[in-house]
């Protein structure tokens, strides 16, 4: 009996991250205190693998009747509309502020709050989609799967990262429930998530794959900390689609 309450819980937990990471209705009939927002961000990564196993059957079907630069750009765009456009929001946001801010913290956050986008969002998010289009094209076809996996499992893992080591500057925002009990478990549990995912799919380079995104982690913790003070909403969004753009091309590079 507790063993099987621990995996409902376990299952509980991961439709709470579902829903709060995409636009899939997993978590109507549930009870959501912060203590359970807080653990289900140990699971993020498992929901990236996750969209990411929903990508590669996407690309199993359509591949044979779809020319492959079509079906990029499609997979793409599935991504986007899965997540509700979430990321891309933060992340138009972020250069929004970073843009206007002019080094100035009060006055980046102020402009990251407002709902209107400036020309440098829609610069900043054209080019992130530009290359993320571009690198899971060049992706090789014996390593596209594989990539497919990895991507939005990596984008949710630093969101889990910057939440346990960063500070979180907006109390009353969307996010605040999830991240300020996030804790040595959940970033254990994404962590080893990801760690195994990597081997996996890539065997010794995964481990390399993995090192290095783990530097990358370690940059956007001390730039954010360093410019902002922390993090916000918007900032674990926009982390995460400059991680899943980074994974991409570490994979080019390192496969």
């Amino acid at each position: 009996m507790g063993r099987g309450r621990s995996v409902k819980r376990e299952w509980d937990d991961f439709r709470v991250a579902a829903g709060f990471l995409t636009v899939l209705p997993t978590v109507r009939e549930l009870d959501m205190p912060p203590e359970r927002l807080a653990r289900s961000m140990g699971l993020f990564p498992a929901v990236g693998l996750a969209m990411g196993l929903g990508l590669v059957i996407i690309d199993w079907l359509l591949g044979a009747l779809i020319p492959r630069p079509v079906l990029d750009g499609l997979l793409v765009l599935v991504l986007i509309l899965v997540t509700g456009a979430l990321h891309l929001d933060g992340i138009a946001d972020l250069v929004d502020g970073l843009a206007g801010g002019r080094g100035d913290r009060e006055r980046t956050l102020d402009i990251m709050k407002d709902s209107r986008v400036g020309a440098m969002a829609v610069v900043g998010v054209v080019m992130l989609l530009l290359l993320k289009y571009l690198s899971l094209y060049n992706v090789p076809l014996e390593h596209k799967k594989a990539a497919l996996l990895l991507m939005p499992c990596a984008g949710r893992w630093i969101q889990v990262v910057l939440a346990a080591f960063c500070r979180y500057l907006r109390p009353e925002g969307t996010a605040a429930a999830f991240v300020e009990q996030v804790g040595e478990r959940e970033t254990l549990l994404a962590t080893a998530t990801l760690l195994l995912a990597c081997f996996i799919l890539f065997g010794l380079k995964g481990v390399l794959l993995l090192f290095l995104l783990g530097l990358a982690a370690v940059v956007l913790i001390r730039y954010f900390d360093t410019r902002l003070g922390g993090v916000t909403g918007d900032v674990l969004g926009a982390a995460t689609e400059i991680v899943e753009v980074l994974s991409l091309i570490l994979v080019l590079a390192v496969v």
